[in-house]
């Protein structure tokens, strides 16, 4: 084969190698893709009439957002955001929807769950462009307009350039001054929310 026709075979699998991991010297920046994220709320609770208690999980897909590495795989905080619009959280109780948009999260005065990231540890750098890893990552949490540190559990798949994977944590409704469900048809709550979000980012620009 002629070099020049070689060189342009190996040209797109060489550009795919270094947008998912960036020479030395360079950051990355990654964007939230238009499909493969949801974020879940998930608390445990008893409802009258049940023997035994269950997850009340509510989800939602509109998820927006980036984040942005430094030249050493540091978290650039200016310009690293993920928003949650939770306005659309809908679980499989339309009762429950309604008190968590109307009474607990007040979502037409506070519309969005923002996660500003902060820092990762154990990722490595630079990043890998095939295989899992998982690592804790950092940042101020959001939520019904107060800010509260939070840490995530994250495992995340590289595939190119594609990172796909789960992020977790938990809090506690005192956490952001929210108070929990006191209604008729709910026994109990527990006080920890279980917070998780399933990921898709691929590199800005693709």
């Amino acid at each position: 084969m002629p070099r020049r026709l070689a060189l342009l075979a190996v040209a797109p699998a060489l550009l795919i190698a270094a947008a998912a991991s960036p020479p030395a010297g360079a950051g990355a920046h990654f964007v939230v893709a238009p499909a493969g994220n949801e974020v879940r709320y998930r608390v445990r609770e008893q409802l009258a009439g049940f023997d035994l208690p269950n997850d009340a999980v509510g989800k939602t897909a509109a998820v927006t957002g980036d984040l942005t590495f430094d030249a050493k795989g540091a978290i650039v905080p200016g310009s690293s955001k993920i928003t949650v619009d939770v306005q659309g959280l809908a679980s499989d109780r339309s009762r429950r929807d309604g008190y968590v948009q109307h009474r607990l999260l007040e979502t037409s005065q506070y519309p969005s769950v923002i996660l500003a990231p902060t820092a990762v540890s154990g990722l490595g750098w630079p990043l890998p462009t095939s295989g899992a890893k998982t690592f804790q990552l950092t940042g101020d949490l959001t939520v019904h307009g107060a800010t509260h540190p939070s840490t995530w559990t994250v495992t995340a798949s590289f595939n190119g350039t594609d990172v796909t994977g789960t992020a977790a944590t938990a809090f506690t409704f005192a956490d952001f001054g929210l108070t929990q469900p006191r209604v008729p048809i709910v026994l109990s709550v527990a006080d920890t929310i279980h917070l998780e979000y399933d990921f898709h980012f691929v590199p800005a620009g693709s």
